[in-house]
């Protein structure tokens, strides 16, 4: 009876010990927190003891292996942790590259803690179960590490509101899995990879707010899944290709605050992208008369470039354009009437060379 009592407490312990976690997963995970400073909601305080599986906050291990899957803590959140403090978190410190032994991590999520600094760790590109990378809103700088196009299964990259400098590597479009990428307002220079195309599991790009330069890959137009591009406050230059506008699924499209020459392509103006900015560029030549029943803008904003001649007669044939910007042009002749621009202003209208008609207070001849 008394060895079948401790067979029984071996067989427990046993199974305790399978159940936590790996002791080396334990260990890289305090190494991680050693590097970062967190002084107002205490989030490190639970992880204490053995088992980093289960009541460390922000941390998910794989229910099979009970290696560490997933390290979601964000700086804005509705967790409970937030709520009693009444604020949104900070934390300072960096991304130690002890992450690195998290060998089967899924995901890091490290966002909006606005004070993390240094770079991303260029061995986190040997993580190979890695699906999700958001660090946005820190102060991390450095480049995007080169070999990032070695995380095939990575569907999310966050890096937004950053500090992160460089190119964007050619590596990046070998990410085949990649379903959203977010860019926005860093410090990226030089031109986008001609072979932007090859991210066809893309649905969102975010790249606004850096200083990218050259032109607008048309390989973007082979991107089938792709709903949303927003390329707007850079230094982009060069004409707009026209294959954006027979994108199947291209719903939103921001190119404005560039240097962008040329014409507009017809394709935009009757293709399915209903939130089109193109303002703040160099585009010239007439706007395109091809409006029609596909035509559905929720926003359509051409201001501020050099476009000529009428506004096109066509356009009252669009289904509908809820704002509509052409101000700061070189337009002339009579502003259409009935719909779109009976709800419209004369704001949208004004700094063209000869427009007139309502709603400007000037009559026509």
């Amino acid at each position: 009876m008394k060895a079948m009592f401790h067979i029984v407490l071996l067989l427990l312990a046993v199974s305790s010990a399978v159940e936590s976690c790996s002791p080396t997963d334990r260990a890289a995970l305090l190494d991680f927190k050693a590097a970062l400073h967190e002084p107002y909601l205490g989030i490190f305080n639970s992880w204490t003891g053995d088992d980093c599986c289960h009541d460390w906050y922000g941390v998910t291990c794989d229910p099979q292996t009970y290696r560490v899957a997933d390290i979601d803590l964000r700086g804005e959140s509705e967790d409970p942790f937030f709520e009693r403090a009444k604020r949104t978190g900070y934390m300072t410190g960096t991304i130690s590259p002890e992450i690195c032994k998290l060998t089967r991590l899924s995901s890091l999520t490290m966002a909006d803690w606005k004070g993390i600094t240094s770079e991303i760790p260029p061995c986190i590109t040997r993580l190979p179960f890695l699906r999700i990378l958001d660090l946005i809103g820190n102060k991390i700088s450095g480049r995007i590490p080169a070999g990032m196009g070695r995380l095939r299964r990575l569907t999310v990259l966050s890096l937004a509101d950053n500090q992160i400098t460089e190119r964007i590597p050619p590596s990046l479009t070998n990410l085949s899995s990649l379903m959203h990428l977010d860019l926005r307002n860093n410090k990226i220079y030089g031109p986008l990879p001609r072979d932007f195309g090859r991210l066809r599991m893309l649905s969102r790009a975010l790249l606004s707010g850096n200083r990218i330069s050259g032109t607008i890959p048309s390989s973007i137009s082979e991107i089938y899944r792709l709903a949303d591009l927003d390329l707007s406050t850079n230094r982009l230059s060069g004409t707009i290709p026209p294959s954006l506008g027979k994108m199947a699924v291209l719903a939103t499209l921001n190119l404005d605050c560039n240097k962008i020459t040329g014409p507009i392509p017809a394709s935009l103006m009757n293709s399915g992208v209903s939130n089109l900015n193109l303002s703040r560029n160099g585009l010239d030549g007439k706007i395109p008369d091809v409006f029609g029943p596909r035509s559905y803008f929720t926003a359509l904003d051409l201001s501020h470039n050099k476009l000529r001649g009428p506004i096109p007669r066509s356009i009252s044939s669009a289904s509908f354009i809820g704002h509509l910007d052409l101000s700061y042009n070189h337009l002339c002749g009579r502003i259409p009437s009935g719909s779109p621009f009976d709800h419209l202003e004369a704001s949208q209208f004004t700094n063209n060379d000869c427009l007139c008609g309502k709603p400007l207070h000037k009559a026509c001849n």
